[in-house]
């Protein structure tokens, strides 16, 4: 009960911040999305009015615990039919994207010197779905969260930028062709509700194609999570000290973690479609309002001078990650399609 009420503060604060950004997206930035406003948000209020040390208990919990129910409910809302529309063109298109864009994350932030949780964070956050990649990653790589803030951070900056420019490139470069410029959003953008909303800014027919292109990278969330944690715990085991080794060890039943193997099997039941008819709305919302807590959270734990600290590097590493994988997509899209 004392563990409930030292959370509360935080939480509640967290939560207030998502409802205002919520409303904030509604009424006047609908294309940001209430979950980047509430990033924002919190990093301008955790590093100014409300640095209190009393919110830290709550704030840690919705970071990490929300994100966890988000990624879980997320497999309620998409269903395994959706790769045969795709068809065997799109699946190779997806897991070649994704391959290039983690092999290239990994090999600049190695060469930049960045922490393993800041570049593997980069890595599945750009090549998955953004925020909720990161939050299923991050635990598995016992990433810091300061490396989760930063990367939560960048992500959606990037996301943002993409959001905007695809829409505008794809039509540059293929005209009217509502399949290529929904392949193009949908394989590159991070987040769910920024490829929607910027597909919108083309017509319905590109929303529907960069849709089904973005629930293809969510599938592909589980091998990810358990690739990286096996490439983390290799890492890990090639440490020198016993005792190290036999905790290592006794960690390699939760390569995949609870909430994965929560989202894998919601995924497979929704697929059999034997939820109720409102069951994946639901999940859907509560998912939503699940990571739109946990981003207003992260934003308040978030210290902007070790951002700032990291300056330049950092926004060369994002902004070079960025181009690679526009870039890489683009030749596949011209190559397959």
């Amino acid at each position: 009960m004392q563990s409930l009420i030292k959370k509360l503060p935080g939480f509640i604060v967290s939560l207030v911040i998502a409802i205002g950004s919520y409303y904030i997206a509604q009424l006047w930035l609908p294309m940001l999305g209430g979950a980047t406003i509430a990033l924002f948000v919190g990093i301008i209020l955790g590093n100014t009015w409300l640095k209190q040390p009393g919110l830290a208990a709550g704030t840690k919990f919705s970071e990490k615990r929300l994100l966890e129910y988000s990624v879980m409910l997320l497999g309620a809302t998409i269903t395994f039919q959706s790769i045969q529309k795709i068809g065997w063109q799109g699946v190779v298109l997806t897991v070649l994207q994704m391959s290039l864009t983690i092999g290239f994350a990994i090999w600049l932030g190695r060469r930049l010197r960045f922490s393993e949780g800041t570049y593997l964070l980069m890595a599945g956050g750009n090549a998955v779905c953004g925020s909720s990649a990161i939050g299923a990653i991050a635990p598995v790589i016992d990433a810091d969260n300061e490396d989760t803030g930063i990367a939560i951070t960048m992500v959606n900056l990037m996301g943002t930028i993409l959001m905007l420019a695809l829409p505008v490139l794809g039509t540059l470069l293929w005209g009217h062709d509502n399949l290529a410029r929904g392949i193009l959003i949908g394989g590159t953008v991070q987040s769910v509700g920024q490829v929607v909303a910027s597909a919108t800014m083309i017509n319905q027919g590109t929303v529907v194609t960069a849709t089904l292109f973005k629930i293809l990278r969510i599938i592909c969330l589980v091998f990810v999570v358990t690739g990286f944690g096996y490439l983390h715990q290799k890492k890990q085991s090639q440490a020198t000290d016993t005792k190290l080794s036999q905790q290592l060890l006794a960690k390699k039943s939760s390569l995949v973690p609870w909430y994965v193997l929560g989202f894998l099997i919601f995924c497979v039941i929704n697929s059999l479609h034997l939820f109720p008819g409102q069951f994946g709305i639901i999940c859907h919302f509560l998912s939503t309002w699940c990571e739109m807590t946990a981003l207003a959270a992260i934003g308040l734990r978030l210290n902007l001078k070790t951002l700032f600290n990291q300056g330049k590097q950092l926004l060369f590493y994002a902004g070079g990650l960025v181009v690679f994988q526009v870039a890489a997509a683009i030749l596949l899209i011209t190559i397959l399609f």
